[in-house]
């Protein structure tokens, strides 16, 4: 049986309209790249990707990276948001690059 809840409750429980779409990333940089190459690289990527694109980022890491890609404001990231990204990526010569399939970043 379905449940009717009202926009207001949909909102809240990120259901609906407001479901948010977002996908993991992780890639590796080579042993012995220096501190201010990592910083470089991650630097460009918020520049040249995130940024530009209404994407956000939440990660960590120093030669291992991984996070949450998902829109700066509610919505669905799509399967070109994480091409873009694996492109991105790969093109650095980053290693063990993986883009995962899109999932509910309130619910998965």
């Amino acid at each position: 049986m379905a449940t009717q809840r009202s926009r207001r409750l949909r909102k809240k429980l990120h259901i609906d309209e407001f479901q948010e779409l977002g996908f993991s990333v992780a890639w590796r940089f080579a042993e012995g790249t220096s501190e201010q190459q990592i910083d470089k690289t991650v630097d460009d990527f918020i520049n040249e990707v995130i940024a530009p694109n209404g994407l956000a980022y939440d990660g960590s890491g120093y030669l291992v990276w991984e996070g949450l890609i998902c829109l700066q404001k509610t919505g669905k990231c799509t399967d070109e948001h994480r091409e873009l990204v694996r492109k991105w990526l790969e093109a650095r010569q980053l290693n063990d690059v993986q883009v995962t399939e899109l999932f509910d970043v309130w619910w998965d």
